[in-house]
């Protein structure tokens, strides 16, 4: 489980998320619930300088932020709290900075499905490492076929 910081009056895990885009910011402090204290940030300076004073228990980043990317602020999380979980979200998929992100330490999420799966990065109890490969793509989701596909697909 993650280590909580040190304010013992303060049970809440404190999240910060560095996203640009303010509509996904405010859809991933929803996701997140009254159960974790999230703290927000449109650029990379920003949340360096979170990273720097808070030193969170989590963070979520784009890859992509502007000039910069998250893996800069992976970083700099691991190195002020080598316990921190650190995920790396992106619309647009790049294999190799993905998986230079799972080298450092932080997991991977498509940004569509970031929202659905924060809370499973946040409080379950995962790997050290995030071990899956960029390239596959998660079956588990998609539409299935067979003899009643056609029946779904009409009724939808």
């Amino acid at each position: 489980m993650i280590r909580r910081h040190a304010d013992e009056n303060d049970p809440l895990m404190r999240l910060l998320i560095a996203e640009p885009d303010g509509g996904v910011r405010r859809i991933l402090q929803r996701a997140c619930g009254r159960s974790v204290r999230t703290i927000e940030c449109a650029d990379f300076q920003t949340a360096r300088t979170e990273l720097a004073t808070l030193r969170p228990d989590a963070l979520v980043t784009n890859l992509r932020l502007h000039d910069y990317n998250g893996l800069h602020l992976v970083l700099l999380a691991r190195a002020s709290n080598r316990r921190a979980r650190c995920i790396v979200h992106t619309s647009r998929p790049d294999a190799y900075l993905i998986r230079e992100a799972q080298e450092i330490g932080a997991f991977f999420e498509r940004t569509e499905r970031l929202a659905h799966a924060i809370s499973g990065y946040l409080l379950a109890d995962l790997p050290v490492r995030d071990r899956r490969d960029p390239q596959r793509i998660d079956r588990r989701t998609a539409f299935r076929g067979g003899r009643r596909a056609i029946d779904q697909a009409v009724h939808v």
